[in-house]
């Protein structure tokens, strides 16, 4: 039995809830930030924008509905808005990542060298 829009929006807002604690843009290394949870972020909220647009709501769960469209939305906002310190982050821990690999370069180059002048 296909789900309606009630129980979509349901493990839909679950989904968003968890993705939010999960990916909190205090954290300041975000080696634990996949890709895979962007693209399950936007597979969720399109999953949600489908059945709001395409199935019809049932009059005895419209009020429920209603709440969890709400819900679905202030999820949405607190996206919008910490989504681009997010990504601040991602492209701070990146730009670390690549002067730590530097570095190691630069010290594996001097070991080598170093190493022929004994």
């Amino acid at each position: 039995m296909p789900l309606n829009t009630l129980e979509i929006l349901q493990q839909v807002n679950g989904s968003l809830r968890s993705a939010l604690i999960r990916l909190r843009p205090e954290q300041r290394h975000c080696s634990t930030v996949m890709p895979q949870d962007f693209s399950d972020l936007l597979s969720e909220i399109l999953r949600a924008a489908e059945s709001l647009r395409c199935q019809p709501v049932k009059p005895e769960a419209a009020e429920a509905v209603q709440q969890a469209a709400l819900e679905y939305r202030s999820h949405l906002e607190n996206l919008r808005d910490f989504l681009p310190q997010l990504h601040g982050n991602l492209l701070a821990e990146k730009s670390r990542l690549e002067t730590a690999q530097a570095h190691v370069l630069s010290a594996a180059t001097w070991a080598r060298g170093s190493t022929r002048t004994f």
